[in-house]
């Protein structure tokens, strides 16, 4: 009888990379000519797995969160994995924003993921574990295409592939 094999569909965010591209971002800020005697900022709070930007206008904001966007996407994290608050306008003018980082696969989208698995008639089965969904069978094939099933879908949040054994 053949062991049954397994992976982990997972939904991480790398916080050195985010941390890497945060940094890439003051560096450009303090070397723009359009960011010249600003305030600008953008900081990264892990423990809440949070970004903070402040602006001095709505201009300068937009560029920033531009700059922002593309130091992440150069550095291999989906835009997916941020979800952005309204900006809040000061009296003065200055624009501030909050992002949350994804972490974990919300419940909802764990169980399109375990429907559509399912749906699919590949002969393996898919469980939720907490904010992770574990698809486990006898034939690595049907692992495989369980795999390319997922990644040709569109879903929430950015997944990863681990575990596979």
């Amino acid at each position: 009888m053949a062991a049954e094999s397994s992976f982990d569909i997972v939904s991480r965010v790398d916080l050195q990379e985010v941390d890497n591209a945060v940094n890439q971002v003051k560096k450009e800020v303090l070397g723009r000519y359009d960011f010249k005697g600003s305030s600008c900022t953008v900081t990264l709070n892990r423990k809440e797995n949070k970004l903070e930007l402040s602006s001095d206008n709505k201009m300068r904001h937009a560029a920033l969160l531009e700059i922002l966007k593309q130091r992440l996407a150069k550095r291999g994290i989906s835009l997916k994995s941020l979800t952005f608050d309204e900006e809040t306008v000061g009296i003065d003018g200055s624009v501030k924003q909050s992002a949350s980082l994804k972490m974990g696969i919300p419940t909802e989208a764990a169980k399109l993921i375990t429907k559509d698995i399912r749906d699919s008639g590949i002969k393996v089965h898919a469980q939720i574990q907490d904010s992770q969904v574990r698809v486990a069978g006898k034939d690595k094939d049907e692992l495989q295409k369980a795999i390319h099933l997922v990644k040709g879908k569109e879903y929430e949040v950015p997944l990863q592939f681990t575990n596979y054994r």
